[in-house]
């Protein structure tokens, strides 16, 4: 994979962007609500203070009304007045709409006459005021107030940058934090990368998963299996290797023996027979090599998921039975077959090499004449297949050992490898299935059977 591949996506880039988008969000959403409310807040202070400033001027006026009886305008003027953003406007007129009282900042605009009761919008000198029209109970006065909406605009944009500052403020430290956070989750899984990458091709110990985040463990845990089955695949490899060079050395020396025998025979008897001795070194390596084939070809799928489909192991048995018929009788010895329909999941090209190897080590242990039984059916609902020889046996307190690869149990005077039941063993567990061992024909001898699921 590219060096580009592999930087395409980043978990800590886009845990980033996301939060920090988030956070985002939140903030202008929030920001956006406050700011509504607050203006939505503050138009209605704003309302409710030119209402009771409308309500306490007709108040004042009303009493000077009745003190002074009034008849023109008087001009009130506003101490303090630097700039049209900061004044009310107010009027107070009779019945016949004649002014009695003004500031001088309302001298000179005109204020509707047609103003309604209560509050309203209104536009004054190109700008827009908020006005607040109110008689009193009499209904010989009215007060008109007005106020600029520019002054409200002014301390609601003020509120909003402070806001937008405050948020702003917010947002850089979330940053920082979100950051750091991200970073040092991040750590654990850098030193865990960086243990990893240090390793050689040999270290294959488990992970530590001290300081790694808790989420990470399961992925460290199978990292961690898988390096537990390449120990195992590798030590078998080697033992395999070990092994196999220290069985194949007892062949190939025979072979070279043979050979030197063979150059030295005096007679067409002496060659006749030791070439008989060399072809038997030579199937005897045939047999050891293809007996390691099938286990090199097992080993790498311990564990691995077998495609299974539905057969009937009589089918196999009768094809294996029909292949060493003829050789048991050339041997004197006489194969017994019982055959019964035994249907089950099966996997026909490693079973046929399970029956093989079965066969193989009843006919080659068991002496001449002598009887080797092989059948197959339904027992309590499991399908099985026995093979059961009359030859001599194995102590109950070998059976475990006999499917160990390379041993062979003293006494055993045929050439062997000692492979063929840890094959049978294999097979049969990639199959789910049980070995049973027990008392062969007549008493004596050995059975194995094996049930299936």
């Amino acid at each position: 994979m590219s060096g580009r591949a592999l930087s395409a996506w980043s978990l800590r880039r886009t845990l980033l962007t996301v939060l920090l988008g988030l956070t985002l969000s939140l903030w202008v959403g929030s920001a956006a609500i406050v700011y509504v409310e607050a203006r939505r807040e503050s138009q209605e202070l704003f309302d409710q203070s030119l209402v009771e400033t409308g309500h306490l001027l007709l108040s004042l006026v009303e009493k000077e009304v009745r003190e002074h009886g009034l008849t023109g305008p008087v001009d009130l003027p506003m101490r303090g007045q630097p700039n049209p953003h900061h004044y009310l406007l107010f009027k107070v007129r009779d019945a016949q709409q004649r002014v009695l009282y003004r500031n001088d900042a309302a001298s000179d605009i005109a204020l509707s006459r047609s103003a309604p009761d209560g509050l309203s919008w209104t536009g004054i000198g190109g700008q827009r005021w908020r006005l607040y029209a109110l008689w009193n109970q009499a209904r010989t006065l009215q007060l008109l107030v007005a106020e600029p909406t520019s002054h409200r605009d002014d301390i609601s944009r003020g509120f909003f940058y402070r806001i937008a500052v405050f948020g702003l403020l917010l947002v850089a430290l979330a940053t920082i934090a979100i950051w750091w956070s991200i970073h040092r989750v991040f750590r654990g899984l850098q030193t865990s990368a960086q243990e990893v990458s240090a390793r050689t091709p040999n270290e294959l110990a488990d992970v530590n998963l001290v300081g790694a985040p808790a989420e990470l463990h399961p992925l460290l845990l199978e990292i961690n299996r898988l390096f537990g089955r390449v120990r195992q695949s590798r030590d078998n490899e080697q033992r395999f290797t070990a092994d196999a060079a220290h069985e194949l050395r007892t062949p190939l020396a025979a072979i070279k023996t043979n050979l030197q025998v063979l150059q030295r025979a005096r007679s067409a008897a002496e060659r006749d027979e030791f070439i008989a001795a060399l072809g038997a070194s030579v199937e005897r390596a045939t047999r050891l090599v293809n007996q390691l084939l099938a286990l090199a070809q097992l080993d790498p799928q311990a564990g691995a998921a077998v495609d299974l489909r539905a057969g009937d192991l009589a089918d196999l048995l009768t094809e294996q039975a029909a292949q060493w018929r003829q050789w048991g009788r050339q041997h004197q010895l006489s194969l017994a077959v019982s055959m019964a329909p035994a249907p089950c999941a099966l996997d026909a090209d490693s079973l046929q090499i399970l029956l093989r190897n079965l066969l193989e080590n009843a006919l080659r242990y068991t002496p001449a004449p002598g009887v080797v039984a092989i059948s197959c059916g339904v027992e309590e609902g499991r399908s099985f297949v026995r093979v059961a020889d009359s030859g001599p046996g194995i102590a109950e307190e070998l059976h475990e050992r006999v499917f160990e690869r390379f041993v062979r149990l003293g006494g055993t005077q045929q050439p062997g490898s000692g492979l063929g039941l840890s094959i049978v063993r294999r097979i049969a567990e990639r199959h789910g299935a049980d070995i049973v061992l027990g008392a062969g024909l007549q008493g004596r001898g050995l059975a194995v059977t094996v049930i299936f699921p």
